[in-house]
């Protein structure tokens, strides 16, 4: 069990990381498409390479950092359900997801994409589009999302056996801390809460 917890933390690691510098991908496809609108408007020209490679970046930074939302509970879930039951159950659900869902989705994906991916590497296919860009390092967001999602099920999945064998954390909860938003929402609340509880005090008694 602790070496499956030892490969459990380092597959978090790996999709933390990942997921901190999948921000700046988001980052170059704003300046890109900005930089495109700029000069379109000011020289009435534009590429279709600057288009293709917005949603180049926009595509690895959605799939790579599928496994980080993950490792964040940030994914959908039908929380109005789930939230009533109890917590050992809750577990049982997610086990249930990751063998018989998420497990057999990412491998199809894999399967499908990844011959895909070397196909386009080896032909060297370019973009229908004039001027467009070469298609491989956009396929290779697909294995390489699947992939890391695939890990971080299994690092999931991994947890919460631990926690039912009493050899680990509560798995349902958030992994990553407060946001600065949340501590806002927070720290407001508290000071309405001491303001009303204040105002009350200080009402005669009748």
């Amino acid at each position: 069990m602790q070496a499956l917890l030892r490969f459990s933390r380092a597959v978090d690691w790996l999709n933390a990381r990942v997921g901190k510098y999948a921000i700046w991908l988001i980052f170059a496809a704003t300046v890109i498409s900005a930089l495109n609108a700029i000069v379109r408007k000011l020289f009435d020209t534009s590429s279709n390479a600057y288009l293709e490679a917005q949603w180049y970046l926009f595509a690895w930074s959605f799939l790579v950092a599928a496994g980080y939302t993950l490792l964040h509970r940030e994914h959908v879930r039908i929380d109005v359900v789930n939230s009533r039951l109890p917590k050992t159950v809750r577990v049982w659900i997610d086990i249930v997801g990751y063998l018989l869902f998420l497990t057999p989705i990412c491998v199809m994906a894999l399967y499908l994409c990844t011959p895909q991916a070397i196909g386009k590497f080896v032909s060297g296919e370019m973009s229908g589009n004039p001027g467009g860009l070469i298609r491989w390092p956009v396929w290779l967001a697909l294995p390489v999302g699947f992939t890391l999602l695939l890990l971080q099920g299994w690092s999931e999945l991994i947890k919460c056996i631990a926690f039912l064998r009493g050899a680990g954390p509560d798995p349902t909860g958030r992994h990553s801390a407060e946001s600065d938003e949340e501590r806002l929402v927070e720290a407001l609340r508290e000071r309405n809460a001491a303001r009303e509880s204040g105002g009350s005090a200080s009402q005669p008694a009748h």
